[in-house]
């Protein structure tokens, strides 16, 4: 049996769906997801093996122009790297929504590379006779290899979505593990399941600011013990994310663990604190020492 093996980019503008699709493939949580925009913001690897092929998903920041800052530039700069090293492009839009972010991002796909076009969100589509002339539409902005319209929440379309990725892999030998789900460590893993908790219980304005350091990792038999701080830009942030006597964190807190514990298959004792660290998101050394890169 030929097999084949190959990366895969997952693409698009924020909030599209691109890390919930990731998630869906892989069938395991190895991105976090919520619904503000630049909830990831790293490249993530999601593996799938199956008995023919295996497959690499990229799963990507959302790339747009909103913020300037250093973070931005970084994470812009992981799609475009990701796009210049992978066999294949998943360009993920939602359906019957194309503006001009779609065109910023299809203008950037390589053309050395197929792309396919996916179609996300079909089944939040109020009118479904809406999807053909916005399929028609969509195809006229690039060359795409493939059109398939899937919801990656419910889970529509995402076997012919696999086949049909399939032909695009080349033939080559795993890369990873049969019983690989990510490249990424559990301690990494750690601090993007806390982050999302923050993305989803805190107010608008504050996720961009707020980021995750895990200062100790280290596990006993099957417990983990992980001491995480969580970095605020502002002072006036910190009283934010503690809450009232405590209770907001206490409550992100063991929402994290509760993912936790279901990712890596064993307790967790989790300790959270927040510290303020001005400036983060526009110092490249700041940056590092949080683990972007």
């Amino acid at each position: 049996m030929t097999f084949r093996s190959g990366f895969v980019a997952i693409v698009g503008r924020p909030n599209v769906g691109k890390s919930t699709l990731t998630n869906r493939l892989v069938g395991a949580k190895v991105s976090i997801t919520s619904k503000k925009a630049q909830t990831t913001r790293h490249r993530i690897h999601g593996i799938l093996t199956l008995d023919d092929c295996q497959f690499v998903f990229v799963d990507t920041p959302g790339f747009q122009k909103r913020h300037r800052n250093a973070l931005n530039r970084l994470m812009n700069r992981s799609v475009t790297q990701a796009l210049s090293e992978v066999d294949a492009v998943l360009f993920v839009v939602e359906a019957g929504r194309w503006g001009p972010g779609e065109d910023e991002i299809a203008a950037m796909l390589p053309p050395d590379r197929p792309v396919l076009l996916v179609i996300n969100k079909v089944d939040r589509l109020a009118d479904k006779a809406l999807l053909l002339p916005f399929i028609q539409k969509a195809a006229t902005a690039s060359a795409f290899a493939e059109i398939l319209p899937v919801s990656a929440e419910k889970g529509t379309g995402l076997d012919e979505l696999l086949k049909t990725a399939k032909r695009y892999l080349p033939e080559a030998a795993p890369m990873f593990g049969e019983d690989d789900i990510t490249d990424r460590s559990e301690r990494f893993l750690a601090a993007e399941l806390l982050r999302e908790k923050l993305f989803r219980n805190l107010g608008e304005e504050l996720p961009y600011g707020i980021a995750v350091e895990v200062e100790k990792f280290e596990q006993e038999g099957n417990l983990r013990r992980i001491h995480a701080a969580i970095v605020v830009d502002k002072a006036a942030h910190k009283g934010i994310v503690i809450g009232k006597s405590g209770e907001l964190l206490k409550r992100i807190s063991s929402d994290a663990r509760k993912d936790m514990e279901d990712l890596f298959g064993g307790k967790v004792w989790l300790e959270t604190w927040v510290k303020v660290k001005s400036g983060w998101a526009d110092d490249e050394r700041a940056l590092k020492s949080l683990g972007y890169e």
